[in-house]
């Protein structure tokens, strides 16, 4: 059973080569625009039918084919009047109650749900089963680009990503200069700061934001001890919301009291506002701010305090390196809000694959400031240089081996990105 590409320039073409080829009774299964036009995904008709047969059996339930009842049954005959039986009696003086339209109409709409919802059941494992036997094929026509893909996921790459940029892969390219596209791609596309100018030498207020234990008041402690290397004690300020940890502020003052530097505690926005007033002689005012769940109510609330302050407060995002792409996905969203000034990618050192982490960067078009990757003030921060994150997330794979997919399960993990193909965030990578 094999799937065929078509790709010609216009969509009456594709449609000509398909009919050529496969006759007139096959079966489309992918219809998109690519570079170089139209491109057609087919399945012979009598395969088709033979994949279909066994995936109908397995799909419509028995309970299901049992409450069609005869007037259901998928012939082509038609339908038989439902029958409803009278209920029992006590007495045969008693006469059986009438059943009416409505009840006639709410069984008929209960057995028309479940019917819907078996036949949706059924079109979803098709498009599987065809979804799987494409990615087969493709591995037995391209195995240069399916190595590419099993390296892309061994490093933790989203199977969305790996795909849409594999699918642009250079055609007739070996795995090694595959390698090095994919490379030069991801690299295009994670945007850094370049040097700690952008902090350091410009100034103004930043406050680091983020889920609860992902290294906040740890990283904020690494850049004042590189603003007061820079500037002196004199010219920076220390602002703390954190009130709910215990010890949170305590945390804070006792950086501040080895840099030589006033931590200032804030409740609300009001605080706020007044102490960035008495602060505005300040090159460089760093905000600790409460973890919160991306999940939270409080995240916009946080937002909308900062954003409020009456200054302008650039937010940067700590996301933990060692968090799943699904996770670093839903938090980078919710700490958005208005817009973030960058991020800063914390726990390098004990993240096993940092390629999800990468993923999200790059999808949500985040301006990549610092990565962090120990607990040492201020040495463990680093200015995120794009090579060597790229680089390091292929390298990082090798001690992940035994959770990397084989050659059977691709086509079955592949086969779920379908429908991620038209997220937004992947037509924005830029190829060229």
């Amino acid at each position: 059973m094999n799937v065929k590409k078509f790709t010609a320039s216009t969509s009456r073409g594709a449609w000509s080569l398909v009919r050529e080829a496969l006759g007139p009774d096959a079966v489309i299964l992918s219809n998109r625009a690519v570079e170089d036009g139209v491109e057609i995904l087919a399945l012979a008709g009598e395969d088709m039918a033979a994949l279909a047969e066994p995936m109908v059996e397995k799909a419509i339930s028995e309970t299901t084919l049992a409450a069609l009842s005869p007037k259901h049954k998928l012939t082509h005959a038609q339908p038989a009047p439902l029958a409803i039986p009278a209920p029992a009696v006590a007495s045969e003086s008693v006469p059986a109650a009438p059943v009416s339209q409505s009840a006639l109409g709410d069984i008929n709409t209960a057995e028309l749900h479940d019917v819907m919802k078996e036949i949706r059941s059924m079109r979803g494992m098709l498009e599987m089963q065809l979804a799987e036997l494409a990615w087969t094929d493709q591995h037995k026509r391209e195995p240069a680009k399916s190595s590419v893909l099993r390296e892309m996921l061994a490093a933790g790459f989203s199977a969305s990503l790996s795909r849409y940029l594999i699918e642009r892969m250079p055609a007739n390219a070996s795995k090694d200069s595959g390698m090095e596209w994919i490379k030069t791609i991801l690299t295009r596309n994670l945007a850094t700061i370049g040097n700690e100018n952008e902090i350091l030498e410009k100034g103004g207020v930043y406050a680091l934001v983020g889920p609860t234990g992902v290294g906040k008041t740890t990283t904020t402690a690494k850049l004042a001890a590189r603003c007061v290397m820079r500037h002196g004690p004199g010219k920076l300020a220390l602002i703390t919301t954190d009130g709910y940890r215990i010890g949170g502020y305590e945390q804070l003052r006792i950086y501040g009291k080895i840099l030589g530097v006033m931590v200032h505690s804030v409740k609300d926005e009001a605080d706020l506002r007044i102490a960035l007033d008495e602060l505005k002689g300040k090159h460089t005012v760093l905000i600790d701010t409460v973890g919160v769940s991306q999940r939270d109510q409080m995240v916009a609330e946080q937002i909308a305090m900062l954003s409020g302050a009456g200054s302008q407060v650039k937010r940067l995002l700590c996301l933990n390196a060692t968090s799943t792409g699904e996770t670093l996905n839903e938090v980078a969203r919710s700490y958005m809000g208005d817009g973030l000034a960058g991020c800063i990618l914390t726990k390098l050192d004990e993240a096993a694959t940092i390629g999800s982490a990468l993923d999200v960067v790059i999808r949500q078009k985040l301006n990549l400031y610092y990565v962090a990757n120990g607990q040492r003030v201020p040495e463990d921060l680093h200015v995120a240089n794009q090579q060597y994150l790229v680089d390091r997330a292929f390298k990082l794979k090798r001690e992940t081996a035994p959770f990397q997919f084989n050659d059977a399960e691709i086509p079955l993990v592949m086969a779920n990105t379908a429908r991620a193909m038209n997220d937004k965030s992947l037509r924005e990578v830029i190829l060229g």
